[in-house]
């Protein structure tokens, strides 16, 4: 079936005098927009989001996928992920077709695959069950196929998504899921070309990709590989980016290992409200004279946890909140270990803050350039000779301590 042929031939699409911009291989032109009937249409599988919630699915049927072939069921399966996802935004786009119509065209491909327009298409299907006026979805219809073309349909995916102004937010955790599925899994894209279409710096989407290699392994960890659900679901996103500026500062391999063993266990226990401000808190423990004994405690408690973990296959979102979390032993023994920790380090940085703060002054005092004393008026001169004997009775008066 293609729309541009058969769907006109046969009536169920009708082309309109609105035109969409696009660029697309590297050409920006306007695009015509037709009217396609809804039911002449289909989720992309292929698109981030809906990636994300395609990996619940096969949680939840012994890993099968949707049908696609059944277009109305697939679509139903996929429809109730995004009007789950976020209601309230569903809600309003809905209120607003209702009383204005559809607005902005989509853009879809020639098989009825749609590209851009996912909330606006489901919103439609819902309002076309009470009213047949809205039965329509208008959108720009790309010749082009998802198997030749799929690096310049993910590029301009991507653009739409993320390059242009005033798009809903996507949840941290789908953009890992593309930045792994397009860059590190199938290399369809390279960080360069991805950086373009988003308008992003090559180092913000390399760190991107160092997140999202984190969140396959904390996956992996906990017997779930690839089940990009339950990351989004644990909100994985900002405990793992704090994780990686941790990870850069261990020096070596099986350091930066235990580290990620230990974080992992306490992300996958929940230790703390804020899981984000808990990883932060590791910072003070690594580096100082405690850290070995912390992350060697950790990995003891790590091990008893990894027992607990149900089969791959049988990990979901309720399984760990229900089974595993719900060990309060392993939960108090990572808090224990984690308070101890803490509590060593702080006394340790209170009684080391005098030579600190000491090596500190004589770092900014070594960093004066004297030649320029000489351009200085009067005034300075005087305000720098009144520092200079507040410095010295400063030093006479902590000698005596010593």
């Amino acid at each position: 079936m293609n729309l541009l042929k058969d769907g006109i031939a046969q009536h169920t699409v009708e082309k309109t005098t609105l035109t969409r911009k696009l660029t697309l291989d590297g050409l920006t032109k306007a695009y015509p927009v037709y009217k396609v009937r809804l039911d002449q249409l289909f989720y992309n599988e292929q698109n981030d989001r809906i990636a994300t919630w395609i990996s619940q699915y096969r949680a939840q049927h012994d890993g099968h996928a949707p049908d696609a072939s059944d277009r109305e069921h697939y679509n139903a399966v996929i429809e109730k992920f995004i009007v789950d996802s976020n209601p309230d935004a569903i809600r309003k786009t809905q209120n607003n077709i209702e009383m204005v119509d559809q607005r902005e065209p989509g853009v879809v491909l020639a098989d009825g695959r749609i590209i851009d327009g996912n909330r606006r298409f489901t919103c439609l299907r819902e309002l076309a069950k009470k009213n047949d006026r809205f039965g329509y979805f208008e959108a720009v219809i790309l010749d082009r196929n998802i198997e030749s073309s799929a690096k310049q349909i993910k590029l301009l995916e991507l653009y739409i998504q993320h390059g242009e102004e005033n798009k809903v937010d996507y949840n941290p955790i789908d953009r890992l899921v593309g930045v792994y599925n397009d860059i590190t899994a199938t290399g369809l894209l390279s960080v360069e070309e991805y950086a373009r279409s988003t308008n992003e710096t090559e180092g913000e989407v390399r760190k991107r990709v160092e997140v999202a290699n984190l969140m396959v392994e904390f996956l992996e960890f906990i017997n779930a590989p690839k089940q990009f659900y339950i990351a989004r679901d644990l909100q994985l996103y900002y405990p793992l980016e704090e994780l990686l500026k941790l990870i850069k500062k261990c020096s070596t391999v099986d350091e930066a290992e235990d580290l990620k063993n230990a974080v992992f266990t306490n992300i996958l226990m929940q230790t703390n409200g804020d899981m984000t401000r808990f990883v932060r808190h590791i910072k003070s423990v690594i580096g100082t004279e405690y850290q070995d004994e912390f992350l060697q405690e950790q990995q003891g408690i790590a091990a008893q946890v990894i027992e607990t973990l149900p089969p791959q296959g049988k990990v979901t979102t309720e399984s760990l909140r229900e089974t595993v979390r719900s060990n309060t032993e392993a939960v108090r023994a990572l808090e224990r270990s984690m308070d101890k920790a803490l509590t060593k380090a702080k006394k340790t940085e209170t009684k080391n803050r005098p030579i600190l703060l000491a090596e500190k002054a004589t770092t900014f005092l070594e960093g004066i350039d004297t030649n320029i004393l000489a351009k200085l008026n009067d005034s300075e001169l005087q305000r720098l000779k009144q520092q200079l004997s507040r410095l010295e009775d400063a030093v006479r008066s902590i000698r005596e301590y010593l």
